[in-house]
């Protein structure tokens, strides 16, 4: 199917929007079917923590930012340092950096845009995420496409052409179904019908109000829907990261730049990148003693990182500082760096 194939079906937004009325879920971010709509800053967040993330492990990190920085001003004038510790654990660090870079250009410019086009102006805002504040958050007519709603619609018309060269096609029939009015409605009905029937290895067809219009149900097999390339096998990375103590503290350093975990605190390592082994030479001069290692998945690389111990009165090189062991759960260290202090800790008990 192409887009020009494709015809608008104001039926479909109908029937979806009936369901939705029913069955919204009940969502900290959103406003029920009907309500008025909620602050851009709450929607806003919540998109860009939902990005390659799932909905159960994004709510306690969305209630801790809104408690902490009630408003997108609030966040805006925060040190990102702050920010990023708040984040950690949630992953994709460079979300937390554009984040930041979001908050001070809004902020600047006394708020939102409310319309698409000026959003997609704002630093890390790519069209998703534009589109859903659109039309969540002001009411504008928006295509909003994620991996729900691909997913929805792909097997809606039967959009059989592989991913990633079919998105244009299928966002073309997206836009088919769109309707003027309630548009942000209408996204987040897609967004929970894929999430809830349509899903990606078990839809359940017979709960779908889509289920009469569907063009991959009719196939027998909507569950082939949407086409995806083979995944590529992710290179494997070796590093090492140093645990090192005095007086019951730990050295923790702050990572630079705009890498892998960059911005995040961090125990000291020797350099390992998706790209890369590490090599570097340890902080300090010793007797290291290897602890084990833990493993991490990241997008592009699989790393197996090895923890050395060393008890040192002498200062690391390069800037850091020495943090209270007991108090190690509050550094704000990044998945990764949280797997190797407990290993670290587990080996001290």
């Amino acid at each position: 199917m192409t887009a020009s194939d494709i015809t608008t079906d104001t039926s479909i937004s109908r029937a979806l929007l009936d369901w939705y009325d029913q069955h919204a879920r009940d969502l900290p971010w959103r406003a029920r079917p009907g309500a008025p709509a909620p602050d851009p800053y709450r929607v806003w967040l919540s998109e860009v923590m939902l990005q390659q993330t799932t909905v159960a492990a994004v709510k306690p990190y969305f209630a801790k930012f809104t408690e902490t920085w009630p408003t997108v001003e609030a966040l805006a004038a925060a040190e990102e340092a702050k920010i990023m510790a708040a984040w950690a654990g949630l992953g994709y660090y460079s979300r937390a950096r554009n984040l930041v870079k979001c908050a001070r250009e809004v902020a600047a410019r006394g708020g939102f845009p409310d319309k698409e086009a000026g959003l997609r102006e704002l630093p890390g805002l790519g069209a998703y995420t534009a589109a859903a504040i659109a039309a969540i958050a002001f009411g504008q007519r928006a295509v909003v496409v994620d991996a729900n709603v691909e997913r929805v619609v792909a097997r809606l018309f039967a959009i059989d052409e592989p991913l990633p060269a079919t998105r244009k096609t299928i966002r073309a029939a997206a836009d088919t179904i769109t309707p003027d009015e309630r548009a942000g409605d209408f996204a987040q009905a897609m967004m929970d019908l894929g999430s809830s029937i349509c899903t990606a290895r078990d839809p359940k067809c017979l709960l779908c109000p889509l289920s009469d219009a569907c063009e991959g149900r009719r196939s027998g097999d909507p569950a082939r829907l949407p086409v995806k390339p083979p995944k590529k096998a992710k290179p494997e990375r070796k590093g090492r990261a140093f645990w090192i103590e005095r007086d019951d503290h730990v050295w923790i350093v702050r990572r630079e730049g705009e890498g892998m975990l960059g911005g995040m605190a961090a125990l000291p390592d020797d350099g390992w990148s998706a790209r890369e082994d590490g090599s570097g030479d340890a902080p300090v001069e010793g007797e290291w003693a290897s602890l084990g290692a833990v493993r991490h998945v990241f997008t592009h690389a699989s790393l197996t990182l090895e923890v050395l111990r060393l008890e040192s009165s002498r200062q690391p090189e390069g800037s850091g500082q020495w943090w209270p062991i007991s108090d190690i759960e509050s550094a704000g260290l990044p998945t990764l760096f949280a797997k190797a202090a407990r290993l670290a800790l587990a080996q001290r008990a």
